[in-house]
C-alpha cells in the first residue's frame, strides 16, 4: 500500500498548469488592444504548457481509481503554491517587478485572494499587467480545484471530498462535484457580470469595470489605482460595498435561491449571524465618525459600512485611509481582521459559522454551570454539530490565533514594528490586503523585509487553505502506513 499516489497528483498538477496556460492567453487581446507586448504572457504560456505536457505524459499510467485523503491534501496544497510560482512570469519577464521574491509575494497575494502589494505605483503598469493581477484574484476566488473537476471529470476523485479541503465547514449542495462546479461557476460568473455592468454605468471605464468587478467577486481587492475606490463617485463605492457583501455570502444561499429554496435560507444561521455582525460593526463605525470627524452622516454612513464590509469579507478595497481614523475606529477595524465572511464563500479569514460555533460552546460552558446535570448539543441550521466536527472547529480557532501571534514574533524578529507586523501578519492569514501602520490601505509592503515578504506569502496560501489542510501533510501521521 501506497503513502500516496505521486503519478495522480502529477495528474492534477499538469491540469493546473492548463489552467495557468489558458489564464495568460486572457492577457493577450488586453495587450493587443492597449499595444502592448505580449511576449510576457506568450512566453509565460510556453513555459507552462510544457511542464504542463511533461506532467501529463508522466502520469500517463496514474490508477484514479485509488484517490486517498492523503493525495487530495498535499494535490491541493501543492496547487497553490505552483500557481503561485508560475503566475510571477508575466511579472519578471515584463520587468514590472523584477525582484522573484517580490513577484512571489505579489503572485501569492493575488491568487490566495488576499490583495496584498509590494507595487508602489501600479498606475504606471502596463493594462496587460493590471489585467493580470486582476485575473489572478478572479481564478483564485473560484478555486482551482473547481476548474480542475470540471476540466478534469475523468478523474474519478471522490466528488465531495477534494472539493471540501478548502473548507471545513462547506454544505453539500449536490452528490456530484461536477455538478457542484458547474453551479459555482454559474453563480461566480453571474455576479462578476452584474458588476461589471452596474460599475460601467458609473464612472468606471470597461477595463476598470472588469478589474474591480473580478476583485471583488473575488473578495480580493487588487485596484487599478493607487488610492483604491477613493478615486470613484460614491455611486461607485456604493456598487461595490454592496458586492462586496454578496460576495462574503455562501454560494450555498445563492444556489437555494436559484432552486426557489427560502426554507433552507431562513434556516442558515451563519447568513443572519453575518447580517447582524456587519450590520452591527458598520453602524458603531458609523456613528464613531459622525461623532469624531466633520464628515456628514452619508459620509460617515459610507465610509463606515465599506470599509466594515471590506475587511470583514477580506477584499481589503479602500474608499479611506481608515489609519487617521480615531483610535476606537482602527481598533474595531483590527478586530474585524478576525472576522471573515461566510463559508463557502471566497472570503478568507476565520469565518462567521466557526465563531458562531465558539459563541454556542461559551454558552453551554454556562449553561452547564447553571445546570450541572443538563445534556444539550451544539446545533446549527438545526442539526446537531458532531463532536469532533465541534472540536476540529475550535482547534482551528485557536491554532489560527497561535500562528497569528508566531507569525507576528517572527516579522518583529525581521526588525519590523508591533502594529505593523501584528496587522500584516493578520491580514496577510485572513487574505485581506492592507494592515495598520506603515501596511495601512494607502500604503504598501514593498519595504518589508524579504524574510517577512517570505513568511506572509506562506502564511497567505495557509490561511486560503484553511490552515489544517497544509498542517496535515507535516504531521507523522500522514506520512506513516
Amino acid at each position: 500500500m501506497k503513502l500516496i499516489n505521486p503519478l495522480l497528483i502529477l495528474r492534477i498538477l499538469s491540469a493546473i498548469l492548463l489552467i495557468e496556460t489558458i489564464s495568460y492567453l486572457f492577457c493577450l487581446p488586453v495587450a493587443y488592444i492597449y499595444n502592448e507586448s505580449p511576449s510576457p504572457f506568450i512566453w509565460s504560456a510556453v513555459i507552462t504548457i510544457l511542464l504542463s505536457a511533461e506532467s501529463y505524459f508522466a502520469s500517463r499510467e496514474a490508477d484514479t481509481k485509488k484517490f486517498s485523503s492523503r493525495d487530495g491534501y498535499l494535490a491541493v496544497t501543492l496547487s497553490w503554491v505552483v500557481f503561485s510560482l508560475l503566475g510571477t512570469l508575466p511579472y519578471l519577464l515584463s520587468g514590472t517587478i523584477p525582484s522573484f521574491i517580490d513577484a512571489f509575494f505579489e503572485s501569492t497575494s493575488g491568487f490566495s485572494t488576499t490583495g496584498s502589494s509590494i507595487l508602489k505605483d501600479v498606475e504606471i503598469l502596463p493594462y496587460s499587467i493590471l489585467f493580470w493581477r486582476s485575473l489572478t484574484h478572479w481564478i483564485g476566488g473560484i478555486g482551482i480545484i473547481v476548474l480542475v473537476i470540471i476540466i478534469l471529470p475523468s478523474l474519478r476523485v471522490t466528488g465531495y471530498q477534494l472539493f471540501s479541503l478548502e473548507s471545513s465547514l462547506k454544505e453539500k449542495i449536490h452528490p456530484k462535484t461536477k455538478a457542484i462546479g458547474f453551479r459555482i461557476l454559474f453563480i461566480y460568473l453571474g455576479l462578476t457580470l452584474a458588476e461589471i455592468v452596474l460599475l460601467n454605468v458609473g464612472d468606471m471605464t470597461l477595463f476598470d469595470s472588469i478589474c474591480h468587478s473580478f476583485g471583488t467577486i473575488a473578495t480580493g481587492g487588487f485596484s487599478t489605482k493607487n488610492n483604491s475606490l477613493m478615486f470613484y463617485s460614491s455611486y461607485s463605492q456604493y456598487i461595490v460595498m454592496i458586492f462586496m457583501f454578496l460576495a462574503g455570502t455562501s454560494q450555498v444561499i445563492y444556489y437555494y435561491l436559484f432552486k426557489l429554496n427560502f426554507k433552507k435560507v431562513r434556516q442558515n444561521e451563519e447568513l443572519w449571524f453575518y447580517i447582524v455582525v456587519a450590520v452591527m460593526a458598520g453602524s458603531i463605525a458609523t456613528i464613531i465618525l459622525l461623532v469624531n470627524s466633520t464628515r456628514t452622516f452619508e459620509e460617515s454612513f459610507r465610509d463606515g459600512f465599506f470599509q466594515i464590509i471590506s475587511i470583514m469579507t477580506c477584499t481589503g478595497f479602500a474608499s479611506a485611509d481608515y489609519i487617521l481614523w480615531p483610535v476606537t475606529a482602527v481598533l474595531l477595524i483590527f478586530l474585524m481582521m478576525f472576522s471573515g465572511g461566510s463559508t463557502g464563500s471566497t472570503s478568507g479569514g476565520i469565518k462567521m459559522a466557526r465563531h458562531l460555533i465558539v459563541l454556542k460552546n461559551i454558552k453551554n460552558i454556562f449553561m452547564k454551570l447553571n445546570h450541572p446535570k443538563s445534556i444539550s448539543f451544539i446545533k446549527l441550521n438545526g442539526k446537531s454539530v458532531a463532536e469532533n466536527t465541534n472540536i476540529s472547529i475550535l482547534s482551528f480557532v485557536v491554532l489560527y490565533l497561535f500562528l497569528f501571534v508566531l507569525g507576528t514574533i517572527i516579522v518583529v524578529v525581521t526588525g519590523v514594528d508591533p502594529v505593523t507586523a501584528s496587522s500584516s501578519v493578520a491580514t496577510c492569514m485572513a487574505g485581506i490586503g492592507p494592515g495598520l501602520g506603515t501596511v495601512g490601505p494607502m500604503s504598501n509592503f514593498a519595504h518589508m523585509p524579504e524574510v517577512s515578504k517570505v513568511v506572509l506569502s506562506m502564511l497567505m496560501i495557509l490561511g486560503r487553505l484553511e490552515i489544517i489542510t497544509v498542517f496535515t501533510i507535516f504531521t507523522r501521521t500522514f506520512w506513516k502506513l
